[in-house]
């Protein structure tokens, strides 16, 4: 029941929201064989590392050593050419009825792409408990997206446990997904996200003393550490989330909109917003996610004309292969994608989705990739090579050719930092 009711309140959060451009957040690795994007890649499938699980807390988190298939980022060698990198997002992560995140678990290791989902804490809180979030602006137990039940959340965590031991990035998308005008996040200072970070962080590290479910296998990993990024509601409230965000230890943020140009650092963290594509059939540009989609073509009706969702499934698969590759025979600049794990619309951007990543992921020099993996490739590069590749404009390749673009020797990085080499050599 509980998860039917959370299904329902999403779809209340997508019309409550329609009238945002930017949209409304509700609810990878290619061809390995080129070594100066990641180095060597390991078969997906085999076990994490051997170590002693060591459990943290009431147990709900493990610490169980370092995260497989976490490649270590290698800098561009002189006059190389970048990697094509596409990062497929989660907005809301869960586990519900329609089984779409364990679906697009097996989409990512069929087409050897990890991704990133963000998981909205309170999707880990049975609604009993709903009375322990207490959200900035809002009375205890408020939660536009509801709560879960105790099936919800089993199902969940076990994606959550399997996701991560395959290499996919766990972030966050907070917990009560409030926009607009009253209390939304967009209204929030930097305390009042400090907790909510604080409180989505919580939710996680104590599921089993929330639900009781004391004799479940933990999450492999500290939330503590593993949680790096985020993606904001409704993509609103970005700034004060990253003045906050920044001081607690995240690396970057996607809740903005850009350009298909390369990223750069705001308030100390990468911003790796999502971006503007074409949108076949228009003069206009689409923002890269399925909500935005969904709006400019049925509006709010998150079940528009039957007879239009094949349409508009292609339109959106397009438009996404399209902004694909201006960046493939262009500037290179890593493309974002983000989603929702819903049927809107007869599940048109779900299909698209999938056949995105099918066309894409496989494709030679692609990397397709989780958030976490593209911060580390960035923090291996030479700033002064990535302010260069932040001169080509949208779709703009090097005039004369990588090699001569980026052909100057970057400088050495220093020890201790990704891309580094090892001591001794």
């Amino acid at each position: 029941m509980a998860a039917t009711r959370r299904i329902a309140a999403r779809a209340v959060v997508a019309a409550v929201c329609a009238a945002s451009f930017a949209g409304c957040a509700i609810g990878s690795s290619g061809n390995h064989s080129d070594q100066g994007a990641h180095g060597p890649q390991k078969e997906k499938g085999a076990p994490a590392p051997g170590s002693a699980v060591r459990l943290i807390g009431d147990g709900s988190t493990a610490y169980t050593g370092a995260q497989p298939y976490l490649p270590r980022p290698e800098r561009l060698k002189p006059g190389q050419k970048p990697p094509q990198f596409v990062v497929f997002s989660w907005d809301g992560a869960g586990e519900d009825s329609q089984k779409l995140f364990s679906h697009f678990r097996k989409v990512a290791k069929e087409n050897n792409a990890t991704m990133t989902y963000f998981l909205s804490g309170v999707y880990l809180l049975p609604e009993e408990k709903q009375d322990l979030y207490q959200p900035p602006q809002h009375s205890p137990g408020r939660s536009d997206i509801g709560f879960n039940d105790e099936e919800g959340i089993t199902d969940t965590v076990a994606q959550l446990r399997q996701a991560w031991l395959e290499g996919n990035e766990i972030g966050t998308h907070f917990n009560g997904h409030f926009c607009g005008a009253g209390g939304g996040v967009g209204e929030w200072s930097v305390e009042e996200w400090k907790s909510e970070i604080d409180q989505a962080k919580q939710f996680v590290k104590t599921w089993k003393t929330n639900t009781g479910l004391r004799d479940a296998a933990p999450l492999p990993f500290d939330y503590d550490k593993e949680l790096i990024g985020a993606r904001t509601p409704c993509l609103e409230g970005q700034e004060n989330f990253m003045r906050a965000a920044s001081q607690m230890g995240f690396r970057y943020d996607s809740s903005g909109v850009n350009n298909q140009v390369w990223p750069k650092k705001k308030h100390g963290l990468w911003d790796l917003s999502m971006q503007l594509v074409p949108f076949p059939g228009h003069s206009f540009e689409q923002l890269t996610m399925d909500y935005n989609f969904m709006v400019n073509q049925s509006g709010t009706a998150t079940q528009g004309d039957p007879a239009k969702h094949e349409f508009w499934g292609d339109q959106m698969r397009d438009g996404l292969l399209q902004g694909f590759q201006r960046a493939y025979d262009g500037n290179r600049a890593p493309l974002i994608i983000g989603n929702h794990f819903e049927s809107w619309n007869g599940g048109t951007y779900m299909r698209a989705v999938e056949e995105v990543v099918e066309k894409v992921c496989t494709k030679e020099e692609v990397r397709c990739v989780s958030f976490r993996q593209l911060a580390d490739w960035l923090d291996a590069q030479d700033p002064k090579i990535l302010k260069k590749l932040r001169t080509l404009g949208v779709g703009e390749a090097p005039e004369k050719g990588w090699a001569s673009f980026l052909s100057a020797a970057p400088a050495p990085a220093p020890k201790g930092v990704p891309g580094a080499p090892a001591a001794g050599r």
